[in-house]
């Protein structure tokens, strides 16, 4: 990731990807099974749909993360995007005016899948925005070292995606 400068304001966004040997149906069950998320993930501790719906636009789920810096804390997000086998995105806290969103984007191609990860933050205010508030004047930089974990963050799990997709007997 290189300096952009972005406020957060700007609604910063990252997005990696990889191909994965696997059919989507396969990586579909993976990225929609968010209580198995945190098994793929160091800073998402748990993660529980809120109803019996599961992946479904409107379902709800709350995860727990957990940041040397910025400590503990749950949020509820809420799936705004679900096309089986194509997208699953959900909006964290306030889907009008969500903290961060989040999305899979999922398309079959040379016999396997490729799978991009995508993050916004913003517009709502997060616990990022308070680390902002106390040091006004270092926005851009805690924005960028924020992406830029996501970014790393992101890119482990889509590696851990894969590795799960592609191992033996779960094709």
């Amino acid at each position: 990731m290189e300096w952009t400068g972005a406020k957060y304001a700007d609604g910063p966004t990252v997005e990696v990807e990889t191909w994965i040997d696997a059919a989507p149906r396969r990586v579909w069950e993976i990225v929609t099974d968010v209580e198995s998320m945190p098994q793929m993930s160091t800073e998402l501790q748990s993660a529980n749909w809120l109803d019996a719906a599961g992946p479904a636009v409107g379902s709800a789920f709350v995860g727990t993360n957990s940041h040397p810096a910025l400590g503990e804390w749950s949020t509820t997000s809420y799936v705004v995007e679900c096309d089986p086998e194509q997208v699953f995105a959900w909006a964290v806290q306030d889907p009008d005016n969500p903290t961060a969103t989040w999305r899979f984007t999922l398309q079959a191609r040379d016999g396997g899948t490729q799978l991009r990860q995508w993050v916004r933050m913003g517009p709502g205010r997060s616990g990022l925005s308070q680390a902002i508030d106390q040091m006004p004047d270092k926005e851009e930089k805690i924005v960028f070292v924020r992406m830029r974990e996501f970014e790393t963050a992101m890119t482990a799990t889509v590696a851990a995606i894969k590795q799960r997709a592609e191992s033996a007997g779960h094709r």
